[in-house]
């Protein structure tokens, strides 16, 4: 058996779900972080939690940037909206190629993980493991179309898409499988009835009602916003959709997700950028949106003992923000890849 030599990390480091900023050395082994100790010196690096990207559709890395005009339901509703008729028609290799180009750019900005609505049925599914293979960026897969038989659960379009969503949740939870549901992303018409099934995840919920959101809180679902994505295809031109500041106010959670490739780039660094600016939700809430989806794949997301080893070493020195006078804001507002020295996402 090889021998494992642990490594540490010196750094300014921000530690927990509290997020709190404390010098510390973090030890690494084998994957696992097995000591958090503080560090008596002043550190010149930043230690950041890796980030989970809560909703992808990477497959539509394929169109990205197309030209393209029309509706929501022009655009992506299954199974005949643009998006779809374009996957159909794109070679297995091309797909691949695409998705996985689409993961080493979240590798890039700092996603250790990413949970994905695969179309393609199990054939989609298997095309995704293949561009993910071998890289430190974990997918949950979340199929359609029979891909949720062969997947990490599934990946439901809005409940009044698909005509065997009771089949597909019932599947699901017999196998302990993820169950996942868009609803609420042009109006709140779907919400109820994708409440009914009892998701694990609602994704979107751009037009909840209030007494939706209160319901939502009440059975403890976790709802993705994609804010870039809304204000891109026209189902959101204000602070107040998605609700994030409701959803805060009511105890919720909220994840961050990008959405389609073919709109926005898969880039959460970006998305929490746009998301402070626009939604004025605090950096701790964001950044704690930002890597909370990590429950999705069954890990915390956070510096912890005896957790995964998935972070960020930044270099503030690199560009300006050495003259941080805080540095959650910052990484919220300001980080890009440029300032990204180090990734230690799924190292064993």
């Amino acid at each position: 058996m090889q021998e494992v030599t642990p490594y540490a990390v010196t750094g300014r480091t921000l530690l927990g779900e509290d997020l709190r900023e404390e010098d510390v050395a973090i030890t690494v082994s084998a994957g696992i972080i097995t000591s958090i100790e503080p560090y008596p010196g002043t550190p010149d690096r930043w230690i950041v939690p890796a980030l989970f990207n809560a909703h992808t559709h990477l497959g539509d890395t394929v169109a990205m940037d197309l030209p393209a005009r029309g509706s929501l339901a022009d655009l992506v509703k299954p199974p005949g909206g643009l998006k779809h008729r374009i996957l159909a028609a794109t070679p297995r290799a091309e797909l691949v190629l695409g998705m996985r180009s689409s993961i080493m750019t979240m590798i890039a900005t700092g996603t250790a993980g990413f949970a994905d609505f695969r179309e393609g049925g199990a054939d989609g599914v298997a095309a995704l493991r293949e561009a993910a293979a071998g890289l430190d960026c974990r997918p949950v897969i979340l199929g359609r179309e029979g891909g949720e038989q062969v997947s990490d659960g599934a990946g439901i379009s809005s409940v009044h898409d698909v005509a065997n969503a009771e089949e597909i949740v019932r599947d699901a939870r017999a196998a302990g499988r993820l169950v996942a549901f868009h609803a609420g992303e042009k109006n709140p018409d779907d919400i109820e009835e994708a409440l009914a099934f009892e998701p694990d995840l609602l994704v979107h919920c751009t037009h909840a009602t209030d007494a939706q959101l209160r319901q939502i809180v009440d059975m403890g679902i976790p709802i993705v916003v994609c804010p870039r994505s809304n204000w891109l295809l026209g189902v959101a031109a204000s602070a107040a959709h998605p609700p994030i500041a409701r959803i805060l106010e009511l105890g919720g959670r909220f994840y961050l997700g990008t959405d389609n490739v073919m709109f926005v780039q898969p880039d959460l660094l970006q998305e929490m950028a746009f998301t402070a600016t626009v939604y004025r939700a605090s950096p701790e809430e964001i950044l704690r949106a930002a890597i909370s989806g990590a429950r999705l794949a069954g890990r915390s997301g956070y510096l912890e003992e005896g957790q995964e080893a998935h972070f960020l070493v930044v270099n503030p020195a690199k560009r300006n923000l050495s003259f941080s006078k805080d540095i959650l804001a910052t990484i919220v507002k300001r980080l890009d890849s440029s300032s990204i020295c180090q990734t230690v996402l799924t190292l064993q």
